[in-house]
């Protein structure tokens, strides 16, 4: 009778822990995915795609495409060095430890024992008596209504976040630094137009001076080629330091003292690749930021059937076996053998409303955690539609800078030419020689922007990425 009764409770037990799974995924949510970029064809039907991460694909060393062997190793020392990357290693190594204290639980837990305890015995007079003890104890948590279950899914989905946000940091390690180093080089290359402006003007200031002394030209116009001579350097000086702040921030990125790191000067340029942008969704299961926040939403999800499960019934096996004898000579003689085997069935009645507020507050992260993936998609679609529409807007301009560029060179020639002869005035030259520096510095900055923006666009599009074969 007593055991019918034990399986009609437990059977009782497991029916009611069938209610406990936690509430679906609400798609509805979810910003519609689109069947193209705006950028590169005709935007159609947008619908959500459901679409797996794949995050744990090979990023490629994309970097590789820009041809510049001291960006490889600049990349591949902050791989090593890069303290972010170190903390989220860290941080994945951590989520793996809960993950594995989540399966534990599940598992029999087995201990031995020893004590003594000394006290009085109903029936025995008032004598204390003293009673030792040693044995072992095992016991078992049946998971009838799957909180061990959840708790261990949302454990291993926090690990694979941790994961996913790894390869994150690692992009975005790699991406700062091509960015970094490429904004050096462009630096470089400006600070080389500038110093050669810088000599030109020094050429005209010493012809100048020379036509002062013998009175050809006012002490205005001298003080006017000073003047220029004196600014572009300024600008020159500025460029250094802009220099030096780029190669500490290297320095920064790959974990090595600012002090005794420098990157040499190269006015060198490498190619720029064209990246193919593929489809959202592809880039959607590519990126490992979204990947995160996808596997941290389902956590969130499996959390809340831990909260609903504390409705339910808990079921403890335990047995503990060993010897107990008042004279600790006798202890472990067969005779002072002991045993037990226990089962426990529990549900709490009454707890002030606590397992109430632990489900509210477990939907509640539920659905921050909608919100955080839903804000995750659209950041990651506006990120690739700025670096597709910032590449074909910076080649427009680059275009039409370089005729720009083409023609304050043909005026600087002509001023140049026109001045030694003393067809023009001085400060015809200094305009001349002005407007061609300024759009040349533009050309450069609209160049070191297209560069920016096509790293910018492997980053969005989440790496993976090969670089062609040479």
């Amino acid at each position: 009778m007593k055991t019918k009764l034990m399986m009609t409770t437990l059977l009782a037990a497991l029916v009611l822990a069938g209610c406990a799974t936690p509430p679906p995924i609400d798609e509805s949510r979810l910003p519609p995915t689109p069947t193209a970029y705006k950028s590169t064809a005709t935007v159609g039907e947008a619908r959500w795609a459901v679409v797996p991460p794949a995050d744990a694909e090979p990023r490629g060393d994309w970097w590789t495409a820009f041809g510049d062997a001291t960006l490889n190793d600049l990349v591949k020392r902050s791989l090593v060095g890069n303290t972010d990357l170190q903390g989220a290693a860290a941080r994945l190594a951590q989520a793996r430890a809960l993950l594995r204290s989540a399966n534990a639980d599940r598992m029999p837990q087995v201990g031995v024992n020893a004590g003594a305890a000394r006290g009085t015995v109903a029936g025995q007079g008032p004598a204390a008596t003293t009673l030792y003890n040693a044995g072992v104890a095992a016991s078992w948590e049946v998971d009838v209504s799957g909180r061990l279950s959840q708790a261990s899914r949302a454990a291993s989905l926090d690990a694979q976040s941790r994961e996913s946000l790894l390869q994150s940091t690692r992009l975005i390690v790699q991406a700062d630094v091509a960015q970094t180093y490429l904004a050096l080089r462009f630096t470089d290359l400006e600070r080389r137009l500038v110093r050669d402006t810088v000599s030109a003007y020094r050429e005209t200031l010493a012809l100048t001076q020379r036509r002062y002394q013998a009175g050809d030209v006012a002490e205005l116009d001298l003080a006017r080629v000073q003047t220029e001579v004196a600014s572009t350097e300024a600008d020159a000086i500025s460029l250094d330091r802009r220099r030096a702040e780029l190669v500490n921030a290297l320095a920064v990125l790959l974990g090595e003292p600012a002090s005794g790191f420098s990157v040499p000067e190269d006015a060198a340029l490498s190619s720029l690749p064209a990246i193919p942008a593929g489809l959202p969704s592809a880039m959607l299961a590519r990126r490992p930021d979204v990947a995160a926040a996808q596997r941290s939403l389902l956590a969130a999800q499996a959390r809340v059937g831990v909260a609903q499960a504390a409705w339910f019934p808990s079921l403890s096996l335990t047995a503990n076996g060993g010897y107990a004898s008042p004279e600790l000579s006798d202890v472990f003689k067969w005779s002072a053998r002991a045993w037990s085997v226990d089962a426990l069935l529990s549900l709490p009645i009454f707890d002030g409303g606590r397992r109430k507020a632990g489900v509210e507050s477990a939907t509640a992260g539920l659905d921050l955690a909608m919100s955080s993936y839903r804000q995750q998609l659209l950041q990651a679609l506006r990120e690739v539609e700025d670096s597709l529409s910032g590449l074909r807007t910076l080649a427009q301009q680059s275009e039409v800078q370089a005729l720009a560029v083409q023609s304050a060179s043909r005026a600087t020639a002509l001023s140049d030419s026109r001045y030694r002869n003393g067809l023009v005035s001085q400060l015809d030259l200094l305009d001349a020689r002005r407007s061609e520096l300024r759009n040349r510095r533009a050309a450069l900055q609209v160049q070191a922007a297209q560069y920016q923006a096509t790293v910018g666009l492997i980053r969005a599009l989440g790496g993976g990425w090969d670089a062609p074969q040479a």
